[in-house]
């Protein structure tokens, strides 16, 4: 890791070729990758503000936005309004641990937030009722919100649950699970399913990426300890931004 001083020393020497083909942007685009790569950005690492480098770098600013732009668009690369531009992180999710998005963001010390986008009660769908194990058109509680971490969107949850366990969607606050808790209903095993799509139009305008952008989409059926199904959620999460790993382990 090196400090700001150290940092400021690495753009002061870096030499862009004005008289080459490659135009500056993209140089600049390329040495900002290296700079990840290498370790010298660190994920969630301060960039320095367009005017300044433009500056050190005697070229203007528009170059400056050019290459941080086309970065911003492939994720590398977050703006945060009036803090400005950082190396984006990504998040490894276990696969084989059970747990609420909220707590996972907060064991990597970042605060988890939620932004509604909708809240609803009504009647299963065929699928709803056969993941839950319901009767068609039985009542079902639906929560559909957009997951932050540091107010940076990560997913989109569309979770459902029967009515009997959430008679009341608007008692629900940031952590489904929280709720869940304090109503001793909680989960201890689950089934998922994913597979790579691409972004539809809606969730890509939520998530802040172009549709069609490859996405996570995950479907998962959470069961109580007796076995009855207990929630059932749909996923998109940003392919850039959020990986999925599981340990395997060879038979003995």
């Amino acid at each position: 890791m090196r400090n700001a001083d150290d940092l400021h020393e690495v753009w002061r020497r870096l030499q862009l070729d004005g008289r080459g083909q490659t135009p500056l942007y993209q140089q600049l685009r390329e040495h900002v990758l290296r700079m990840i790569r290498s370790g010298q950005l660190e994920p969630g690492g301060a960039l320095p503000a367009e005017r300044a480098l433009a500056d050190l770098l005697g070229v203007s600013r528009l170059t400056v936005r050019k290459a941080f732009d086309s970065l911003v668009a492939e994720g590398v690369l977050v703006r945060r309004q009036g803090s400005g531009t950082f190396v984006a992180r990504r998040f490894e999710q276990p696969l084989s641990f059970l747990s609420g998005f909220s707590q996972d963001m907060r064991a990597r010390g970042m605060e988890p937030g939620s932004k509604q986008v909708r809240r609803s009660m009504g009647k299963a769908t065929p699928e709803e009722a056969m993941a839950l194990s319901l009767s068609p058109g039985e009542a079902v509680a639906r929560i559909c919100r957009v997951r932050t971490a540091d107010d940076l969107p990560m997913a989109i949850e569309c979770a459902t649950l029967p009515a009997e366990f959430v008679p009341d969607v608007s008692e629900v606050g940031d952590s489904l699970y929280n709720y869940l808790k304090s109503h001793n209903l909680q989960p201890v095993r689950a089934l998922q399913r994913l597979r790579a799509v691409a972004a539809p139009e809606e969730e890509a305008r939520l998530l802040g990426i172009t549709p069609g952008a490859p996405v996570l989409y995950i479907q998962r059926v959470s069961f109580l300890p007796g076995g009855r199904p207990l929630e059932f959620t749909r996923s998109h999460y940003r392919g850039d931004r959020y990986d999925f790993v599981t340990e395997l382990r060879a038979e003995s």
